[in-house]
């Protein structure tokens, strides 16, 4: 099995936000000879614990958009507390279905992800059209896993970030999460669908070879990232656009 690239650059360590879960930059990501600019884009779970400490710690990274992928009931549920940043918050439902209708159907991640491309796409174009609108800007789910790395990988992908680098920027979620907090939603989970396969990979895992047989399904299918983008109203001057936002050339 080929082992995920690392970081083309020592990474600075990730932003230390008090209250949110999954938070990165994802600069230093291998692009052919260039990489991934720091201080771009970021991407976490939802922002729903943030105390003082945590809104302050969101603040000094300077964001000017907010992207949240989450349905209407979770942000009802959890709303965000980013009250006072000067931040545009952008919202882009992805999931058709409820997050629960996973659990019960069982489902794979494989399948959850193809669905996600298949019927997301026109909401997978705003994100990335969001990510051009205004930088530093931050795209977050619930936890950071499947609809935040689906559509982080599609726009890395697009990019020209190396299909490496992007597996393994996908792949560091499940290490990044906390024990704790995996225990007790799998425990939830567990009493609510006891019978259930893909339980634990749906809220716990991102496994490498998950994100690698996406990319190549959608390669398959379309070309490329880019091409799958492009097949769903993106024009050309906008992914040579993501590409100079995303992307700077190595020394």
């Amino acid at each position: 099995m080929t082992v995920p690239t690392p970081p083309l650059d020592p990474a600075p360590a990730d932003p230390v936000v008090p209250g949110a879960v999954n938070l990165r930059d994802v600069g230093g990501l291998r692009a052919g000879d260039a990489a991934t600019r720091f201080g771009v884009l970021f991407r976490s779970g939802n922002l729903a614990r943030l105390d003082r400490a945590g809104t302050r710690a969101l603040a000094d990274l300077h964001l000017r958009r907010i992207i949240d992928l989450r349905a209407d009931d979770e942000v009802a549920r959890e709303p965000s507390r980013i009250a006072g940043l000067d931040v545009v918050t952008q919202r882009v439902p992805l999931f058709l279905g409820s997050v629960e209708s996973f659990f019960r159907d069982d489902i794979s991640l494989d399948e959850m992800y193809r669905r996600l491309v298949d019927d997301s796409s026109e909401g997978v174009t705003a994100v990335v059209r969001g990510i051009l609108a205004d930088q530093p800007v931050l795209v977050h789910c619930t936890v950071g896993k499947d609809r935040t790395g689906v559509t982080i990988a599609l726009t890395l992908a697009a990019a020209g970030v190396d299909p490496d680098a992007v597996v393994a920027d996908y792949a560091r979620t499940e290490g990044l999460l906390p024990p704790r907090r995996n225990r007790k939603i799998v425990e939830m989970l567990r009493a609510m669908h006891p019978d259930a396969v893909h339980l634990e990979d749906l809220a716990t895992r991102s496994p490498a070879p998950v994100m690698r047989a996406l990319l190549d399904d959608v390669a398959r299918r379309y070309g490329s990232a880019g091409e799958y983008l492009r097949a769903h109203g993106l024009a050309d001057d906008e992914i040579a656009e993501l590409r100079r936002v995303l992307l700077r050339r190595s020394a």
